[in-house]
């Protein structure tokens, strides 16, 4: 009787027991597993985007610089439609790693306040997933891009800890901000935001930042543990401004795109490729000369006829020409202004909008003045012309049909202005920017602290801008140096006219073009092998340098990545 108890109560623990045990191993198992390690892969660095990879330039240009300089690279994000830069997919070193998307059906069928944490839960496993398993050798460096900053940081952290990996955080903005332009400042999400942001971005290996404004407010406001490093943006090397030949390329490319705008027929003046586009002609129309006797023998049409009588005739009068000329500007062509814009709500882009109806009641007062002017003479002693205006807006955003339904209504009484919007792939991007004659920045920043990333594309391509202000602007854009700065759209309505008037002759802006070339050239004749960080330039100082990505970051994060390497040599 007692045995037969024995055995009973046995059989009842036993299942406790192997629950128990099972749970033990998959403890001493998990804890095997997130056991810091002391030892890592070097020369190997982890990119964590959390957003479209083709919209990230600053973190494919991280991760073009890290390949280049030996890195063993993974650039981790979201494949959002839009198309890397050409390098990424050249280089060897470099492995894209796109993450999932969550259920499109869901974000349909939930509100924001349910639908996002079911989001943050996808985004934790699919990043731990790619950082824990897929890449099997732990990374020297994890650099991670903030904002989006929920559950990045936190995760980072984390694996950073785990795998023995030096976490750099490259602060673009604030995300508990941005947060709160959707939710305002005091709602109890962006409070948890706040606390969240500044407890996992706290410490780190290192902190790269866009501006100084940005680096000073978070030393003291969070008191940042690392080394902390100011990266303004730069473009890459081949930004540049566009010759007539590669505009002239450019809009032939743009052709079909151009042609269903129904609101630029009539308003573009009349082309015929190859032989001209908007804003290029060839400066002579080929001249077809008469083929000769030994020429006609040798065509393909006689050719033809000859060894086949029955195939169909094939023209041998494609044309010769009496001399080539390459594509130059029309002189007849309209100002070209772009604008660069997310369609979010930090870049109010109606304020674009009241100054072009501005410009098209202005061009409209001069054109009657210039008709009542007695003579061309008097007519240039008293006011410039102003020229028809394209503007061409690129980028993709939630605000982009509600305006562009605003812009439609609006140019049914235009006559000076038109304004598309375009998505352009990323090969043709800069060529448009150095295509244009003028540009346009509507960036006000959620915090105040970072700067315009299309200002430094602008830049970049040798386009002055006339950018809206806020706090650090004046860390990239000089005013009356580079570009012209704003706060009003009447001052915007005033700045084109000033900056247009007298087009294609239009000595004001050519000033702040050569200004901007003046820099570059300053700065491409600096030495790149200093790695000293460059000095901050004060507000209005007209020596200011200019440069490309890859000389301000071999300046300043080719050093920070290098040191150890160099202290162990």
């Amino acid at each position: 009787m007692s045995q037969t108890t024995t055995t009973t109560d046995f059989t009842r623990f036993l299942p406790d027991a192997v629950v128990v045990l099972a749970f033990g191993w998959l403890v001493i198992s998990l804890w095997r597993f997130l056991k810091p390690r002391n030892h890592h892969s070097l020369r190997s660095v982890a990119i964590v985007v959390l957003g479209d990879i083709g919209r990230s330039p600053r973190m494919m240009y991280h991760a073009q610089s890290f390949a280049e300089n030996g890195f063993v690279t993974d650039i981790i994000g979201y494949d959002g439609g839009s198309k890397p830069i050409p390098a990424l997919e050249r280089l060897p070193r470099v492995q894209i790693r796109h993450l999932p998307e969550p259920p499109t059906l869901l974000r349909a069928l939930l509100p924001f306040i349910l639908f996002a944490p079911i989001k943050i839960v996808h985004q934790v496993a699919s990043i731990l997933f790619v950082l824990l398993v897929q890449i099997h050798k732990p990374p020297e460096f994890i650099l991670v891009q903030n904002p989006p900053t929920i559950p990045t940081l936190a995760l980072v952290w984390l694996v950073g800890r785990v795998r023995g990996s030096k976490v750099i955080i490259d602060w673009h903005n604030l995300g508990y901000s941005i947060l709160a332009l959707k939710l305002g400042s005091n709602h109890p999400f962006v409070k948890i935001a706040t606390w969240f942001e500044a407890k996992f971005g706290k410490t780190a290996y290192a902190h790269l930042f866009v501006t100084y404004a940005m680096r000073d407010f978070l030393v003291e406001k969070w008191d940042l543990q690392g080394r902390k490093i100011v990266l303004h943006d730069r473009p890459p090397h081949h930004f540049h401004h566009s010759s007539a030949q590669e505009i002239h390329e450019l809009f032939l490319r743009l052709k079909p795109s151009l042609t269903l705008q129904a609101s630029l027929h009539g308003f573009l003046p009349e082309s015929s490729a190859p032989y001209s586009t908007p804003l290029t002609h060839s400066a002579a129309e080929p001249t077809p000369v008469a083929p000769s006797a030994a020429s006609r023998r040798n065509s393909l049409e006689y050719r033809a006829k000859v060894t086949s009588p029955k195939a169909p005739p094939i023209s041998a009068s494609a044309p010769t020409y009496a001399e080539v000329r390459l594509p130059s500007l029309r002189p007849d062509r309209p100002a070209l202004l772009v604008s660069g814009t997310s369609w979010t709500p930090d870049e109010d882009f109606g304020i674009l909008l009241d100054a072009l109806e501005m410009y098209e009641a202005r061009a409209k007062e001069l054109a009657g003045l210039r008709g009542a002017a007695a003579t061309e003479k008097e007519w240039q002693g008293s006011v410039g012309k102003l020229p028809r205006l394209l503007v061409i807006i690129t980028g993709k955003g939630p605000d982009r049909e509600k305006y562009m339904k605003r812009v439609e209504q609006l140019q049914k009484e235009w006559d000076w202005v038109r304004c598309v919007s375009l998505w352009l792939e990323a090969e043709d991007y800069p060529v448009l920017l150095g295509s244009a004659d003028l540009g346009v920045s509507l960036h006000s920043s959620s915090s105040a602290l970072d700067l315009p990333m299309k200002v430094v594309d602008m830049f970049g391509c040798g386009l002055p801008v006339c950018a809206l202000d806020f706090g650090c602007l004046h860390e990239l854009v000089k005013d009356s140096v580079n570009g012209r700065v704003f706060k009003t759209s009447a001052q915007l309505a005033v700045q084109l006219e000033d900056l247009l008037a007298g087009f294609p002759h239009t000595p004001r802006l050519d000033d702040l073009r050569a200004s901007l070339m003046h820099a570059s050239q300053s700065s491409s004749s600096t030495p790149t092998h200093i790695h000293t960080s460059p000095t901050p330039v004060e507000p209005g100082d007209k020596d200011w340098r200019w440069g490309t990505w890859e000389e301000n970051w071999t300046r300043t994060v080719r050093p920070l990545i290098l040191s150890d390497l160099n202290r162990e040599k």
